[in-house]
């Protein structure tokens, strides 16, 4: 149904169309000549010619059915084998042949005529050792390249396929293919389905007092669970809607509360196990059996069971339903243990024995799984215990009633509020861990579970089974080769070897594996933590090695170079666990916390007079804490860490914990002796190979000419990426007819809301490539071999590195052995060799290392040219990702590096795979090569010598090229929020699109493939289809056209210029009209072009997944006029944001227009939109000419420009109040489909003085916005975000933008439980703006595998009633609508057709603000071009829409809600799965089979109080309480937009947003500038997050207290003062008072912090002034306007990407300027009159609105003072009086941002008192 013709052809078609539509077949045998046969048939048309001339449509079937080839739709004019052919054997032409098509009938339209036509072909081979034959699809005819098959004879092939036949490949008795596979047959390496299934991010904290005793209070208990209960916000709850998603304490063992019978003078301190066990009595019995049975082998006395106290009433459906029976256990120590004064040898016993309960629970099928839930230890210690249930935090005392025993007392707790973006109630994965508590995400879990297997397999010190115990504990000797016994878990020296050295998980059958992804990547963390502390003894010594802070050119950490070489030597050893994590830890001596290296968590600390520490993730959690009594208030910053010692209450702060840790041993002195650096890198200049053997060789690798013309000319000469635009719109390399190398068939994965990207452009200080090769030591045992290994500064390596490495083997240089392995083999083998060429390689590989090598060096380079001829070579990715596993396998992965030397590696997608499937380098020696070549052709060097390009070297070039994929490396880690690249190594953070089982376990074990395809004997074959005999001409380089059409030669693009014809016909719209002109561009629609339109694509080259799929319905069709209208159908159509800067005004204006007019969504994109299209238009004339709106065309009155739904990205461009409050919904960008995980970007061309005053920029500055980091980088973060929106907003709903990616049904249940609305799932093939060309190509899924995956995940996990789900993406006609309809979509966006129907050609220069007809263009001689109308889109929209009420006729449905989430009525489309013989090894009945169904209860399509969805938004709960009593008091001054009312509240955490809904009230009324009233008001306490978000001018908000993160957020007017409370008695200057991201986005207004701030401060600020006493990292970050004033120490990465404003340091230190960002931004002292009168005045008014002393004292001592000030300012800056003397009189100076229309000025020359000025800038 591909090509479904009217209704009225429906009872024929079927049975007419026996092959796909327009599908073109022929065959040939060995024989010197052969005849082709072929009929080619529409649904209602077809072409015969080529795809760019519409000439002939026919009706007709194939006379053989099913014919395809691994390459179908071939276009080179002649083919050579590659295989089974000898080396120097000439090519003979193959006689021509005749290609005849007839028509049977023809297809009425005004440009459609019947005709026949006939082909002829010459087509060269080599002799090959066995006849092929070859099957090619005629469907472009310039090439016949295929995959090789055995010969059969012709005739057989026509006497045993009919019509009807399956597959001429697939069949059970088929002898044509080698494979024999059976779609049902093929089994699938799933991979894993996300990064963990579970994803959380939380509210952490922990409370000590260690001063009151061993024993602690009951006061440190009560205060943690009221705590714990103020952050029920950062958690969330299951689909009941009660049960939570996991709420937990850890303390001390409250001794009192258990009774005396467990403890004696002997055992004070027994063990204590907290055990989740099976509700069911008899089940419960054999778990306790087996554990009792455990404890007696290992000589642990069991002291008895206690049962655990519970309150089961107060449990949800969900968590009840799952909830386990608890019960706690008591053993006493062994005899036999000599132990230790702090008793770790006791710890270690538990430890070890509870890893081995697991093991012999899992034998009898007794563990904690979600189906049975049987078993699982929360805590086993003699000193901590853990509490913890699928609970919201007020529930957890209620359930426990332990928890409300006074006699429960404590030194310490730590709490822990989960949200899960799985609702699956598993009550072990709430916390605390055993040593854990963990706010954040693990990026790097993929990679640090691969490597934690790695080392389990590994062969450290040997396991003995030698030696046992005898009954009296005597005898014990590890002999002389210190082995260990692994079955001894009592010995303190046996049990310290145990986890010191010995091989502890390689041994299932004794010890519970270490790491496990079923777990949740808190867990997997909190495995390999507790045994480091166990290995270690040390918990802050465990935690530095495994979560590091950036210590590379960290200013804070210059006198102090011991930290960094701690952090250099664990470096090589260990793999960064890398995130945005706050870690809470605790080993029963000693607790602590420590924050990412991104400082991507809130971490706020106090310490109180009695020696208190309460440390949290949100201040003002601890309720009636005396402000009185607190010391200091701090926040950790990125990568600090804190720790207080339980036995001696000590309280450490970072420098210190980390000095203390690293000086225990002298790992710079190891460094220096051991380790081997090889430095900068240094370039040959002279070739290796001639042109014609570089092209040969380039040819063979899989080199195409535009990889050469685009990414080597653009990487060579600018050392940057190549940008491109218009997403990519050609066939997955899956589907493609064309040979693709391996790594196409990969998608890099990315972060997108459970875990937050990070900034490579701005924040790469943070991020390193460095890498390391050679056997790596223990990581459990510090010693002084550690760092013997080589040290690279890249994985990019040129041939000078490369042969230093060799130099190593030099025992005098360090004896590294290193081997060459080559991967080329025999090409005469064959396709089916690859196999055993792999094994032979593995089986090389671990020899060598066996052997003693060290380095391995898998090497494709050919000896000599014979060997180019004789022989083909592994894919190197392939390779790699074999040997890599198969040294696992062997246990001998950490013996030894692994460097690829390839020539089929130049992309950076390239590089990221080879590292990311095992490579610790690359030398990419073709690739140097061709940039040699590139350097030295004629057409390089004119276009330096004329300027076009810079001068440079051959050196300099090769370097540009180096460093073009080093930054590309830094971009690929960062989508998926890695910092080091030796956490992304091994990694294997991809996804697999068409490969097949057998390819997936040789190479890439572990990589999800959920469509199947390729086996490797067809890997091999299309590797050899690249060879240059295989070519037409071999010493030219082809042009495949991956990236731009190639015409008639190259690769199929969906939306090429002939498509865009084909639609501009159909909607009567003539592009060559000049409308400027007076030329009328608007002709009649035809109806009948849409047919022609549709056919074109039903019947195209297959392109996406659905492609493969077909409709099957329930039941007979019905009349058409059964089936809804169009206007309801439309109501549901949406268009892409694209944004008004990506877009001309003309076009946006445009598809704003057309889509309201319909009922549908239009998009505003990100960068905002000008005020006046808020209005309805009512004032068109006759002409369709509006006043208001000249340059369009075709309004009419009542139309409105105003887009329904307004869009905030990571950027904030144009988000202000009113742009908020007049959205209909309100979209939160998380990820866009050209690029995901990366920040949107707006040449600078393109940024016009229009486009610049809309978002608040500079014009002619290049504008990038940040990654979705800033304030949105967790769940519970997109879940404030989401509450701030609702707040200015309650009307309008919230959608959120995903990209499809594998899990993302896991992230779409955590945006449902975020109280979002909208979920957008857009495919990853997307975008109109700038892009880089990897992004555009290598990211990002299918819609079809996303839409599905997050359909199901919601409505499995009852949250689907929930949210409304929109897909976006390549969706075209009303077949793509209707699939994803069936495939759960509610409503459909339409990107780039919808450009494409307002006058679009696809000339694809979006990027370079060139468009020739204005679409995409804001030059002002472009935008006249501009030929669209609504009417155009409207009438596009109208042909969509009636296709689809077709389609529903055709499946006997009356609406579209009827069919969504039908995944039952798809089928495979046999036919189509054969066209392309890649595609016979898919399987995709996981699209449809795999899907809940849904026939039966539809009551998932309603909102859950049973109403439409689109009639209910979600609205904030308490937590908005408090800003609705503050409208309702203020309602008065805001209705009549004039006065003043002062107000005065309490404030705590809980209150969020608070300002917002008061702001969204004024905005509603008056917009962003037309309240001419006062609103003050004054709050006492703590104020949640985003406290003042988008307040607007004349409200004026102060906290007497503090305040949490995005204080400020979105600031466009008035002011915003946070001062201590006066009873305080901490310095306030040195203190923390407002979090993370203040001022983030803000565009106006005033900020006055009387203390000290956290990360990101004014990150995107482009109008706020503000005033804070000092700041964390990344200050005024990507700022494009106002001023700042920092009057304290600062982090680093000071002014990054900052473009626009001015700001002041105080620095009498002089520390300022190693923490600046020097790429755009300068340093200078204050020297000119206007900057220091905006200075000083800004000061004055700080000093008055907060009392600040330190103001004050700058002030008081002025002249010597000011000269510790400096001045940061970008170069749009540099003429501007605050930074160079002007000469001019009543020159006016700035000095605040109350409004934009009353700007707050001193003139130059005025001397205005301070006080005069405060009271004027006032608002």
């Amino acid at each position: 149904m591909r090509g479904l013709a009217p209704i009225s052809f429906f009872s024929t078609q079927r049975k007419q169309l026996g092959v796909p539509a327009s599908t073109s077949s022929f065959f040939f045998s060995s024989s010197s000549s052969f005849s082709f046969s072929c009929c080619s048939s529409f649904s209602s048309a077809s072409f015969t010619s080529s795809p760019k001339t519409i000439s002939s449509f026919s009706s007709s079937t194939f006379n053989s059915s099913n014919s395809s080839s691994l390459i179908s739709n071939s276009r080179d004019s002649s083919f050579s084998s590659p295989f089974f052919s000898s080396p120097t054997s000439s090519s003979s032409s193959l006689s021509s042949s005749s290609f005849s098509s007839s028509s049977s009938s023809s297809f009425s339209s005004t440009t459609a005529s019947s005709s026949s036509s006939t082909f002829t072909r010459n087509v060269r081979y080599n002799k090959m050792k066995f006849t092929s034959l070859i099957i090619v699809s005629t469907h472009l005819l310039n090439a016949a390249t295929g995959f090789l098959t055995p010969h059969i004879p012709l005739q057989k092939i026509r006497s045993t396929t009919s019509p009807t036949s399956s597959s001429l490949f697939g069949s059970k008795t088929n002898d044509l293919y080698n494979d024999n596979r059976e779609m049902s047959d093929l089994k699938l390496f799933d991979g894993h389905k996300a990064l963990s299934h579970e994803r959380d991010a939380c509210g952490v904290g922990f409370i000590a007092n260690p001063t009151q005793g061993p024993a602690g209070t009951n006061k440190v208990l009560e205060q943690g669970l009221e705590a714990l209960s103020c952050m029920e916000h950062r958690g969330a709850c299951g689909g009941d809607g009660v049960s939570g998603d996991g709420a937990g304490i850890m303390t001390a063992i409250p001794w009192e509360v258990f009774e005396t019978d467990y403890r004696s003078e002997s055992c004070s301190a027994p063990g204590v196990g907290m055990v989740f066990l099976p509700q069911d009595a008899e089940k419960r019995a054999a778990v306790k059996e087996v554990i009792e049975g455990v404890l007696r082998n290992n000589e642990l006395k069991l002291l008895g069971w206690r049962t655990v106290p519970v309150d089961m009433s107060t449990l949800g459906v969900n968590a009840a339903g799952a909830c386990p029976y608890m019960e706690q256990l008591f053993v006493a120590s062994p005899s036999r243990l000599k132990d230790s004064a702090d008793r770790d040898g006791f710890e270690r016993t538990l430890y070890l024995v509870r890893r081995r309960f697991d093991v012999e629970l899992r034998r009898r099928g007794l563990v904690w799984d979600e189906e049975n839930q049987y078993t699982y230890f929360a805590s086993f210690s003699s000193r901590t215990i853990v509490y913890k249930g699928m609970v919201q935090s007020c529930i957890l005392k209620a359930f426990y009633k332990d928890l409300q025993n006074p006699k429960y007392t404590t030194p310490f707790i730590i709490y822990h509020r989960r949200f899960s973006t799985n609702t699956t109630p598993r009550w072990p994965l709430a916390q605390p861990m055993r040593v854990l508590g963990h706010n954040g995400e693990i990026n790097t879990l993929l990679g640090n579970v691969n490597w934690m297997k790695a080392r389990e397999a590994s062969k450290g010190t040997t396991i003995s089974s030698e030696f046992d115990v005898d009954e009296e504990g005597a005898g014990m000797d590890y002999g002389s080769d210190g082995a260990c016994d692994i079955r001894d878990l009592v010995d303190f020296a046996s049990t310290e070897k145990i986890v010191q050295e010995c091989n502890t998980q390689d041994a299932e059958d004794t010890l519970e594996p270490l790491v496990d992804l079923s777990r949740s990547d808190s867990a997997n963390l909190d495995g390999c933590f507790e045994l480091m502390c166990k290995s270690r003894a040390r918990a802050p010594c465990a935690l530095m090695a495994l979560v590091p802070a950036a210590y590379q050119n960290e200013p804070a950490l210059a006198n102090n170079p011991e930290v960094v070489d701690f952090y250099n030597f664990h470096g090589g050893l260990l793999e960064a666990w890398d995130g945005p994590a706050l870690l809470v830890f605790c080993d029963g001596k000693s607790i602590g916390a420590s924050l990412d290296r991104n400082g991507l968590r809130p971490a706020r600390f106090s310490r109180t007079e009695d020696g208190t520490v309460y440390m949290m993730s949100e201040t003002g959690v601890i309720p009636f804490l005396d402000e009185a009594t607190i010391i200091e208030k701090g926040r950790l910053g990125p990568g600090q860490m804190i720790n207080v010692d339980l036995l001696t209450g000590e309280w450490k702060d970072n420098i210190k914990i980390k000095s203390e840790i690293a000086s225990r041993h002298p790992y710079g002195e190891w460094l220096k002796k051991e380790a081997k650096f090889i430095g900068k890198a240094s370039h040959d200049v002279d070739r290796t190979y001639d042109d014609v053997e570089a092209t040969s060789l380039q040819e063979s690798f899989g080199w195409s000419l535009e990889d050469i013309s685009m990414q080597i000319n653009d990487m060579a000469s600018t050392g940057k990426e190549t940008t491109y635009s218009m997403g990519d719109d050609a066939p997955i390399a899956a589907l493609s007819e064309r040979p693709h190398p391996l790594y196409n068939y990969f998608k890099q994965r990315f972060a997108q809301v459970t875990n937050p990207p990070i900034d490579p452009l701005r924040e790469g200080v943070v991020m390193s490539l460095n890498m390391v090769l050679g056997k790596k030591a223990s990581i459990y045992k510090v010693s002084e071999r550690g760092p013997r290994l080589i040290r690279l500064d890249s994985p990019v390596l040129t041939a000078p590195d490369l042969e230093k490495i060799k130099s190593y083997e030099n025992p005098e240089k360090g004896g590294f052995k290193n081997a060459v392995v080559s991967t080329r083999y025999d090409v005469s083998k064959g396709p089916e060799y690859l196999k055993e060429a792999i094994e032979e390689l593995c089986d090389n590989a671990i020899a060598q290392v066996l052997a003693g090598a060290e380095v391995i060096i898998l090497s494709d380079k050919p000896t000599s040219a014979a060997e180019v001829d004789s022989t083909t070579y592994i894919p190197p990715l392939a390779a790699v990702g074999a040997v890599h596993h198969a040294l696992i396998a062997a246990g001998i992965r950490m013996d030894t590096g692994i460097v690829i030397e390839t020539g089929a590696a130049w992309s950076t997608h390239h590089f990221a795979m080879l590292v990311g499937y095992g490579a610790h380098a690359v030398h990419p020696y073709i690739a140097f090569e061709t940039v040699k070549q590139w350097y030295g052709a004629e057409t390089t060097q004119k276009k330096m010598s004329n300027g076009r390009l810079p001068e440079m070297s051959i050196e300099t070039a090769q370097e540009n090229y180096k460093k073009s994929i080093e930054a590309g490396l830094l971009k690929i880690l960062s989508k998926i929020g890695i910092s080091l690249l030796t956490s992304y190594h091994g990694a294997q953070i991809f996804e697999a699109m068409g490969l097949g089982a057998e390819i997936i376990d040789t190479c890439f074990k572990g990589t999800t493939s959920r469509i199947g395809g390729l086996s490797l004997t067809e890997l091999a074959t299309e590797t050899a289809l690249m060879r240059p005999e295989a070519s037409t001409n071999p010493t030219k380089l082809k042009n495949y056209g991956y990236y731009k059409p190639v015409p008639k030669l190259g690769e199929y693009h969906a939306n090429s210029a002939d498509l865009a014809k084909l639609l501009h016909n159909t909607i009567g719209l003539d592009t060559k009209a000049n409308p400027s002109s007076g030329k009328e561009s608007t002709k009649s629609p035809n109806a009948a072009n849409y047919d022609v339109f549709k056919a074109s694509l039903n019947s195209a080259t297959l392109a996406n997944i659905r492609d493969l799929l077909d409709f099957s319905s329930d039941r007979r069709p019905i009349p058409i006029e059964e089936v809804e209208p169009i206007e309801e159908i439309m109501k549901r159509f949406c268009t892409g944001a694209m944004s008004l800067g990506a877009l001309s005004r003309e076009a946006h204006e445009t598809l704003a227009i057309a889509v309201n007019r319909v009922g549908g969504k239009s998009n505003s994109g990100e960068g905002g939109e000008d005020v006046l299209r808020g209005s309805e238009i009512n004032d068109v004339d006759e002409n369709g000419i509006s006043k208001s709106f000249p340059h369009l065309r075709g309004v009419k009155n009542g139309d409105s420009a105003n887009s329904f739904v307004h869009q905030i990205a990571s950027g904030r461009f144009g988000v202000t109040p009113e742009f908020l409050v007049t959205g209909k919904q309100l979209e939160i960008k998380m990820a866009q489909g050209a690029k995901p995980g990366e920040g949107g970007q707006l040449p600078g061309p393109k940024v016009s003085e229009y486009i610049a005053k809309l978002r608040a920029s500079k014009e002619g500055v290049t504008l990038i916005s940040p990654p979705p980091h800033h304030d949105i980088y967790s769940i519970e973060d997109l879940a404030q975000l989401i509450h701030d929106l609702h707040a200015i907003n309650e009307k309008a709903g919230v959608s959120v933008k995903l990209v499809s990616s594998i899990g993302i049904g896991t992230v779409a249940c955590g945006v449902a439980k975020a109280d979002a609305d909208v979920i957008q799932i857009s495919s990853g093939d997307g975008g109109t703006g700038a892009s880089p060309l990897s992004s555009i190509k290598h990211a990002g899924g299918p819609w079809e595998l996303g839409l599905t995956e997050a359909h199901s995940a919601l409505v499995m996990n009852n949250l689907r009633s929930r949210v409304t789900l929109r897909v976006d993406g390549g969706v075209r006609t009303g077949r793509d609508v209707l699939m994803g309809a069936l495939m759960g979509a509610e409503e459909f966006g339409f990107g780039t057709i919808a450009m494409i129907a307002e006058g679009c050609i696809m000339a694809r220069v979006c990027h370079l603000n060139t468009c020739p007809v204005g679409v995409t263009s804001q030059k002002e001689e472009l935008r006249k071009k501009f030929p669209g109308t609504p009417e155009h889109v409207v009438q596009f929209f109208e042909y969509v829409a009636l296709e689809v009420r077709e389609l529903l006729a055709h499946l006997g449905y009356k609406s579209l809600e009827d069919v969504i989430g039908r995944c039952d009525l798809l089928q495979e489309d046999k036919i189509n799965m054969n066209r392309v013989s890649k595609s016979r090894g898919m399987a995709l009945s996981e699209l449809y089979n795999e899907v809940p169904d849904v026939s039966k209860d539809r009551s998932w399509l309603l909102a859950e109080n049973g109403e439409k969805k689109d009639t209910v938004v979600h609205i904030n709960k308490f937590s908005s309480d408090l800003d609705r009593k503050v409208c309702k008091d203020a309602k008065d001054v805001i209705e009549k937009g004039t006065g003043t009312v002062d107000l005065e509240y309490d404030i705590v955490n809980t209150d969020r947003s608070c300002g917002a809904m008061l702001s969204g009230d004024v905005a509603r009324k008056w917009g962003n500038r037309g309240f001419l009233g006062k609103i003050n008001v004054t709050f006492k306490g703590s104020a949640g997050q985003s406290f003042g978000a988008f307040t607007l001018p004349g409200v004026n908000l102060k906290v007497i207290g503090e305040a949490n993160d995005y204080v400020a957020k979105g600031l466009h007017g008035g002011s915003i003062t946070v001062v201590p409370p006066p009873e305080a008695k901490f310095e306030a200057s040195g203190s923390s008072i407002v979090g993370n991201a203040c001022l983030y986005g803000a565009t106006g207004g005033d900020a006055h912090f009387n203390g000290r701030a956290g990360e990101r401060f004014c990150v995107r600020n482009s109008g706020a002034y503000a005033v804070v006493e000092g700041t964390g990292d990344h200050c005024c970050e990507y700022m494009t306007g106002g001023v700042v004033v920092v009057l304290g120490s600062v982090g680093r990465n000071v002014g990054a990407g900052m473009t626009g404003g001015v700001s002041y340091f105080y620095d009498p230190n002089n520390e300022l300027e190693p923490r600046i960002n020097p790429e755009i931004v300068k340093m200078q002292k204050v020297t000119t009159s206007a900057g220091l009168k905006q200075l000083r005045t800004m000061l004055e008014r700080h000093l008055d609105l907060t009392g600040s002393q330190k103001a004050k004292a700058i002030l008081d001592d002025w002249d010597n003072q000011v000269q510790h000030f400096q001045q940061i300012y970008p170069p749009s800056e540099a003429d501007s009086s605050v930074i160079k003397d002007i000469e001019e009189k009543d020159q006016q100076v700035k000095i605040s941002a109350s409004s934009f229309t009353e700007e707050c000025f001193l003139t130059f020359d005025d001397s205005k008192d301070s006080e005069l000025v405060a009271a004027y800038c006032a608002d």
